[in-house]
């Protein structure tokens, strides 16, 4: 077993130093052995699996009866860790419940931008039916992590299904082995691929005048800057939330001026600052913004989380618990 969660440690750092599919503390991954289900831990990042401690043991079989009941407790699958073999204290993944549904014994779980261009459109699984002709897969319609998102995978999976595209959110992939998990996410990522419209380079002068005599820098990745620079990305994203981890991270609105708390301002035509104080997050989702919207065909329509969602989101005991963590 050692052996299997070392392999899942190695590509777990790979794929979370991979800004493209995993940003920040989202993404999750997870395998199954001998009666034990280790999953990496809420409010951990993937890129640092391979030199920390971020996984956390459940009682699987005690995790697969309760989801099969609807159990409360799979809210926060607190109730089912191996607290004997749980040495750092961690709470698992706020996703654990997707990774038990699969009875595959690896699942990797991403925010892949590519993925995420694709599910926020309102025809979402028209345009991925089309593009994953062949593959075992099922799409998911929005639904907040925990119950609500198990019983929504419940009634589409199916025998042999090995991918998830949920909407709004992200893709889910399974196998046998580490590798063979692997091999099926690089190939529905493959499938999935698409390319960034490019965009002028951001104008640092300028943004360094405004952001002069306050808390506020400009963003450190080029990429990050497209958030302001393409135009698709200002229409759509700086008003409405696509995605859960944007509206756990940069609010519900992004300001287009200096404003005293925002953690991120996307100024038109010149850039992105970022707030001194911001949580490290912030800029790989700013990033992440910019690079779904990138992807996006302008003039297309578009789901965004309503009210209720956001509200579930940031009102929910297990994200409120991830945001008090300090990682990083």
């Amino acid at each position: 077993m050692m052996t299997d969660l070392h392999t899942l440690r190695t590509l777990s750092a790979r794929l979370g130093a991979d800004p493209l599919l995993v940003q920040a503390a989202g993404g999750n991954t997870s395998i199954k052995k001998d009666g034990v289900m280790w999953i990496k831990a809420s409010g951990t990042w993937l890129k640092d699996a391979a030199t920390k401690d971020i996984f956390v043991p459940l009682n699987y079989s005690q995790l697969a009866g309760a989801l099969n009941a609807d159990d409360p407790d799979c809210e926060s699958c607190t109730s089912f860790v191996r607290n004997d073999l749980n040495h750092t204290g961690l709470r698992p993944s706020i996703e654990t419940s997707v990774h038990g549904l699969m009875p595959q014994n690896v699942v990797l779980h991403v925010h892949c931008v590519s993925t995420i261009a694709w599910a926020i459109h309102a025809d979402a699984e028209r345009l991925l039916t089309e593009k994953l002709h062949g593959e075992s897969w099922a799409y998911i319609p929005y639904a907040r992590p925990g119950l609500a998102l198990s019983k929504a995978i419940r009634a589409r999976l199916s025998p042999g299904c090995n991918a998830l595209v949920l909407g709004n959110h992200g893709l889910v992939v399974a196998g046998e082995t580490v590798d063979e998990a692997g091999d099926v996410l690089e190939r529905i990522v493959g499938k999935l691929e698409r390319n960034p419209r490019s965009v002028p380079l951001p104008d640092l002068v300028a943004l360094a005048a405004i952001a002069k005599g306050t808390d506020y820098v400009p963003a450190v990745a080029l990429e990050t800057h497209a958030a302001a620079l393409d135009q698709a990305a200002l229409a759509h994203g700086l008003h409405k939330v696509f995605y859960p981890d944007h509206v756990v991270f940069l609010g519900t609105e992004i300001p287009t001026a200096l404003s005293s708390s925002a953690p991120a301002i996307a100024i038109p035509g010149k850039g992105v600052l970022i707030h001194g104080s911001a949580k490290a997050a912030v800029e790989p989702m700013m990033r992440c913004l910019a690079d779904v919207l990138r992807r996006v065909e302008p003039g297309s329509s578009l789901n965004a989380l309503t009210v209720s969602d956001i509200d579930q989101l940031l009102n929910w005991d297990a994200e409120i618990y991830r945001q008090a963590l300090k990682a990083h």
